[in-house]
C-alpha cells in the first residue's frame, strides 16, 4: 500500500518545468513599472505638487493635505488603470512579516451611485485593529486602535493578488493610540535622520560640499526550496519552520559540487518568474547562485538607500512565497531547517555615501580623502566594539540560535575583520602617526598565461567566519538570520554609528577651538579609537576554538543564547543611547525586549509540542507496527529451526525497542518539562527555562529517533527523508 510519504515523492519526482513566457519588454523598460515611481508622479503631478513631494522624500518636509490630495488622486488613477481594486497601508509590525488591511476604493455617495473614492487622507492615515499586534506591555489587548501612516520616501507599488485583481500597497509606519512604534520602519526612519545628521556634520570637516548623507544597503537572501508535496508530508516543516528529525544522508554537502553549481531547470524556472515579478516592483535583484548546501539557494540585489533595501527585502520574501506556490515549491527562510548541512543567513552589505558621490568607506590612493576613509572606517569599528552585545542582540532569535556558530556561519563573538593591509596601516597610524594606503587596483595577479587579461586584486580578502567584516569599501554584517527583518540591526547599527560620530565631532570641534591642527587633531582620536578598540579586529577562523579561548582573553562576550543577548536592548546603556538619539524610548525598548522574549518562548514552544506529537504518533506507532512484522518473521525462523538466522533480528527488534522506551520516557520528562516552564510568571525565567531545560530534551529524542531512521525499512517510515528534499530537482 502507498504511504503518504511515497505518494508525495512520486509526486514531487512527476514535477516537470514550466514553459515560461519573458515579457515583451526589455529588462530596463519591465523595472519599476508596478510601482508609483518618481517618473510616474513626475508624469501625474502638477509641477508644484512634484516639487513638494520631492523634497518631502529628500529633507523630510512635512507634505500639506493639498498635496497629500493631489497624490492620492494620482495614486488612484494609476493604480486602477492597472487593474487594482482595493488599496492598502502596508507595513511591518514586530510579528517579522508584513501587514496589510484591504480597503476597496469602491463606495457609495448620498444618493446611493457606485464611485470610485481614494481621499488624501485615507493616503496619509488609516486605522487597523491593532489588539493582536505585539506591543509587549504597551497596550491592554482590549484596546484596539492603532494608527498607520504613509512613508512617501518608499514608492506604493501594485501587488497581484493571484485570483484576477490588484492591490495598491502603501509602505506605512504603525504606532500605537499613544504613539509608540508598534513596527521596524518607524524607529529606522528615526536612525536614518540621525546618522545623516551625525555623518554629515563630520563631512564638513573634510569636504563643506557634502548637504546629506545616506546609508546605503545590500540584503543577499539565502533560502531552501522544498516540493510543496514533500514540504506537506513533514508535519514540522509546516508548523515549525524546521525539521526536528532527520538523520544525515550519506552525501550531504562533503563534495562542495552544489555551490555555484549548475542550476536545475525547475529551479531556475522558479528564480526567472520571481525575478520578472520583482523588477516590476522596483526591486533591483541581480544575482542568483546555488548556495553550499544541497536544496539551498540565494539572490541579491543592487545597494539601494536602506529604507526601501529593507521594504524591498519584506516585499520580495513575500513574493518568493507567492511564485514558490505556482510552482509547487516552498520556500523555506528558516535559518536551521535541516541538521548537519548549513543554514541560511542575510548578509547586509552596508556603506554610507554622501549627495556629492563618494562613498566614505572607499579607500583611495589621496592622503586628505584617505584621512576622511580612516576617520568613517574607525567610528564604525570603535561603535561596535563598545556595543558589540546591543549588535548580538539584534539578530538573535530561536531559529538563529540553531545556526551561529555551527561551522556554517559567524559565530556568537562580535568581531570586526579589516584585512591585514588595513590593520598594518592603522597600526602604523599609531606608531608613526602617518598613513600609507596604496589602492586595491594598483595590484594585479601574474597568472602566466597570456590570453587572460590581468586580475585586478582587491585591498582586502573576505572573512566569512565574521560577523563584522569590512569587504573594500563596505561592511558586511553576516550573523543576521535569513528569516529576520533587516531593519532590526541597521536600528541598532544606524543608531550606534550616528552617536558614535556626534561623540567624534564634539571631541573635534573641542580640539579645534583649543587651537589644534584639524588634520592632528583627527589624527590623534583616531589613534585612540584603535588603541581602544583593537580587541574587537580579528583576522583567522573565528569558527576555531582557538578564537573562543583568544577572545575570552580579550574580554569579548560570547552569548549563544538568545534569552541572554536580548538583555543588552534594556541596559542602561542602550537606553542611554537610543533615547539620547531619539531613536527609542526605554519603554519601547523594554517593550520590544519582552516582545522577543515571547517569540523566542512561542517557537520553542511550538518546536516541542511538533517534537512530541511526531515521535508518539507518528514513529512509535510505525515502528512498534514495524516490530510485530520483525517479531512474526524471528517467530517462523525460529519455528523452522533457524536460531542462527533469527537471531539478528531479535537484535534489532531489542534495539528497536530500547529506542522507543528511551524516546517515550524523553517526550514525558519533556512535556512535564513545558508544563513547568508555562506556569511561570516572569518572562525572563519562562524564557531561560525553556531555552535550557524544555530545549535540552530536543537533540536527546532526534539522536533516538534519527537511530530508529536507519533500523525501520525505508517503505515504512512515514516522514519524507533528507535525501527526497534535498535533492530533488
Amino acid at each position: 500500500m502507498m504511504t503518504f510519504r511515497s505518494k508525495a515523492f512520486e509526486i514531487a519526482q512527476g514535477r516537470v518545468s514550466p514553459v515560461l513566457t519573458p515579457p515583451a519588454e526589455k529588462v530596463a523598460d519591465l523595472y519599476g513599472s508596478n510601482t508609483f515611481s518618481d517618473d510616474v508622479m513626475r508624469t501625474l503631478l502638477s509641477a508644484e505638487a512634484y516639487t513638494k513631494i520631492s523634497n518631502a522624500i529628500r529633507s523630510g518636509s512635512t507634505i500639506d493635505r493639498e498635496v497629500a490630495d493631489e497624490v492620492s488622486a494620482a495614486m488612484k488613477s494609476w493604480a486602477i488603470s492597472k487593474g487594482a481594486t482595493h488599496y492598502t497601508h502596508w507595513f511591518q509590525p514586530l510579528t517579522g512579516t508584513t501587514a496589510e488591511k484591504h480597503d476597496s476604493f469602491f463606495d457609495l455617495t448620498i444618493d446611493g451611485k457606485a464611485v470610485e473614492k481614494f481621499k488624501g487622507s485615507a493616503l496619509v492615515q488609516q486605522e487597523p485593529d491593532a489588539s493582536s499586534f505585539p506591543s509587549g506591555g504597551l497596550r491592554a489587548t482590549f484596546e484596539a486602535r492603532g494608527y498607520t501612516g504613509w512613508d512617501p520616501s518608499s514608492p506604493a507599488f501594485l501587488m497581484d493578488n493571484g485570483a484576477g485583481g490588484k492591490t495598491l500597497c502603501i509602505p506605512s509606519v504603525f504606532i500605537s493610540y499613544t504613539g509608540e512604534a508598534l513596527d521596524y520602519k518607524a524607529p529606522l526612519l528615526r536612525s536614518l535622520v540621525m546618522l545623516d545628521k551625525a555623518a554629515t556634520a563630520v563631512c564638513q570637516f573634510f569636504n563643506r560640499d557634502v548637504d546629506k548623507v545616506t546609508p546605503t544597503l545590500g540584503i543577499e537572501q539565502e533560502y531552501f526550496l522544498v516540493d510543496k508535496a514533500l514540504y506537506y508530508a513533514r508535519p514540522d516543516l509546516l508548523m515549525a519552520g524546521r525539521t526536528v528529525f532527520g538523520h544525515s544522508p550519506a552525501r550531504g554537502q562533503q563534495l562542495d559540487d552544489h555551490y555555484f553549481g549548475s542550476i536545475s531547470p525547475r529551479v531556475n524556472a522558479f528564480m526567472v518568474d520571481f525575478e520578472f515579478e520583482a523588477l516590476k516592483l522596483g526591486i533591483p535583484v541581480r544575482t542568483r547562485h546555488n548556495e553550499v548546501a544541497p536544496g539551498q539557494f540565494e539572490c541579491a540585489p543592487t545597494f539601494e538607500e536602506i529604507n526601501l533595501a529593507i521594504d524591498h527585502n519584506a516585499l520580495l520574501m513575500d513574493l518568493m512565497q507567492k511564485v514558490g506556490d505556482k510552482h509547487n515549491f516552498q520556500v523555506l527562510f528558516h535559518e536551521k531547517p535541516f541538521a548537519g548541512i548549513n543554514g541560511s543567513g542575510k548578509h547586509n552589505n552596508w556603506s554610507l555615501s554622501t549627495d556629492t558621490g563618494i562613498n566614505l568607506l572607499a579607500p583611495t590612493s589621496k592622503p586628505k580623502e584617505n584621512l576622511r576613509f580612516l576617520t568613517f572606517l574607525m567610528n564604525v569599528v570603535k561603535a561596535v566594539h563598545d556595543h558589540a552585545d546591543l549588535l548580538r542582540a539584534s539578530i538573535s532569535s530561536a531559529g538563529n540560535e540553531h545556526r551561529l556558530g555551527a561551522n556554517e556561519a559567524p559565530p556568537s563573538i562580535v568581531s570586526v575583520f579589516l584585512g591585514k593591509d588595513l590593520t598594518a596601516m592603522l597600526e602604523e597610524l599609531v606608531s608613526k602617526g602617518e598613513i600609507t594606503l596604496e589602492k586595491g587596483e594598483n595590484f594585479y595577479y601574474k597568472l602566466g598565461i597570456t590570453r587572460i587579461p590581468h586580475l585586478q586584486r582587491d585591498n582586502t580578502d573576505r572573512n566569512r567566519t565574521s560577523p563584522f567584516c569590512f569587504t573594500g569599501n563596505k561592511f558586511e554584517y553576516r550573523a543576521v538570520g535569513s528569516s529576520q527583518n533587516s531593519a532590526s540591526p541597521m536600528i541598532v547599527l544606524n543608531t550606534i554609528v550616528a552617536a558614535q560620530l556626534m561623540e567624534f565631532r564634539k571631541e573635534m570641534d573641542e580640539r579645534l577651538a583649543a587651537g589644534e591642527e584639524k588634520k592632528v587633531a583627527t589624527v590623534e582620536i583616531l589613534k585612540r579609537y584603535f588603541t581602544e578598540s583593537k580587541n574587537i579586529l580579528f583576522e583567522g577562523n573565528g569558527y576555531s576554538e582557538e578564537w573562543i579561548e583568544l577572545a575570552k582573553k580579550r574580554g569579548l562576550s560570547n552569548i549563544s543564547a538568545t534569552y541572554e543577548a536580548l538583555h543588552a536592548y534594556i541596559s542602561d546603556k542602550t537606553v542611554h543611547v537610543f533615547e539620547r538619539m531619539g531613536i527609542l524610548s526605554s519603554r519601547e525598548l523594554h517593550a520590544r525586549y519582552e516582545i522577543e522574549l515571547e517569540n523566542y518562548i512561542k517557537k520553542l514552544q511550538i518546536e516541542s509540542r511538533v517534537i512530541g506529537d511526531l515521535a508518539l504518533n507518528h514513529i512509535v506507532s510505525t515502528v512498534v507496527k514495524y516490530q510485530f512484522k520483525l517479531a512474526q518473521t524471528a517467530r517462523s525462523l525460529t519455528d523452522l529451526e533457524m536460531l542462527e538466522e533469527a537471531e539478528p533480528i531479535k537484535e534489532i527488534i531489542k534495539d528497536i525497542s530500547s529506542h522507543v522506551v528511551i524516546i517515550k520516557r524523553l517526550v514525558h520528562e519533556m512535556t512535564e518539562s513545558r508544563k513547568t516552564a508555562n506556569s511561570m510568571e516572569d518572562l525572563l525565567e519562562k524564557a531561560k527555562f525553556y531555552g535550557s531545560e524544555v530545549k535540552g530534551y530536543f537533540e536527546n529524542i532526534r539522536y533516538h529517533v534519527d537511530k530508529l531512521e536507519l533500523l525501520i525499512d525505508d517503505e515504512d517510515w512515514p516522514l519524507a527523508k533528507y535525501r527526497e528534499m534535498l535533492f530533488l530537482e
